[in-house]
């Protein structure tokens, strides 16, 4: 997700909506002139990622979140060796991992129901891993025993699973885990 504002002189303008309504701004662009210089300057919320333009010049700021390798609004498929640092990367936001299998019904059932949970909550990293046998040890590390099993971390710690094809469960759990 990329927020983009228009710089027009003499004043900035931007959406005052932003997809997190009811939270913080994730940027803002101010302006300031002296004499014949002017110049902007734009202070970015954490873990957030903004392309500005504004005259012939454009750029993007990465968080960390996303250097690590997720994105905001989609779900990003993990394994043993980026699960960990993703999560790190998310700090304090929850993070929602789907364990599945490929010959799995009920995953096949949730995927596309993950997916629309991950353009609906913003606010929330959703993560998948294929649980197979290259990434058994991460499995095997937190304790699946069916798939699907969606784990909700928030600070790098496990605090709720949810276990089956249960989509109301699981929106349950989401709330509650964004909500404490």
């Amino acid at each position: 997700m990329a927020l983009h504002l228009s710089l027009s002189p003499p004043s900035i303008r931007s959406s005052p909506s932003f997809p997190c309504s009811g939270r913080q701004p994730i940027a803002a662009l101010s302006d300031s002139k002296s004499g014949c210089f002017s110049s902007k300057s734009l202070s970015v919320a954490s873990g957030r990622s903004i392309g500005v333009s504004g005259g012939n010049r454009s750029f993007k700021v990465n968080s960390s979140l996303e250097t690590a390798g997720a994105t905001v609004g989609q779900v990003t498929e993990v394994n043993k060796d980026t699960f960990w640092p993703i999560v790190n990367a998310a700090g304090d936001k929850t993070v929602v991992l789907d364990m599945y299998t490929q010959w799995c019904g009920p995953c096949k059932v949730m995927a596309p129901k993950f997916q629309e949970l991950s353009e609906k909550y913003l606010d929330v990293v959703f993560l998948k891993l294929d649980c197979n046998q290259d990434n058994k040890p991460l499995a095997k590390e937190l304790g699946i025993k069916v798939v699907p099993t969606f784990k909700i971390l928030k600070d790098s710690k496990v605090v709720k699973e949810v276990t089956g094809a249960k989509f109301d469960d699981l929106v349950h759990a989401i709330d509650a885990v964004r909500s404490s």
